[in-house]
């Protein structure tokens, strides 16, 4: 299977997250990360412009982990993907020091 991931992350004020765009044959879809998590990634509360950064310095982690998800169903009810906190306990993250600045 090949994924893509065209296109930049933004920022949704609406829903407090980042989100980017993923494919795969025909399903286009949405995957959004709650700045809840980057809080927790970053060991502290976070401005829409530092979960941007702080998404393309580890966009790879987040993108496989979008992949786990999508090969496993585990969809939200719209059929896009949320990456939780708990998606960053996984070996990417697992190794890592916190992201500060």
């Amino acid at each position: 299977m090949l994924f893509a991931f065209p296109g930049e992350g933004r920022w949704n004020a609406e829903r407090e997250a980042l989100e980017f765009d993923v494919g795969i044959g025909a399903y286009r879809g949405v995957v959004r990360v709650p700045r809840t998590v980057f809080r927790q990634l970053l060991g502290r509360s976070a401005t829409p412009p530092q979960c941007l950064e702080a998404y393309y310095r580890e966009r790879t982690a987040f993108e496989v982990i979008a992949e786990m998800k999508l090969r496993a169903r585990l969809l939200t009810a719209d059929g896009d993907v949320e990456i939780t906190g708990r998606d960053l306990s996984g070996d990417r993250f697992r190794a890592r020091p916190r992201l500060r600045e």
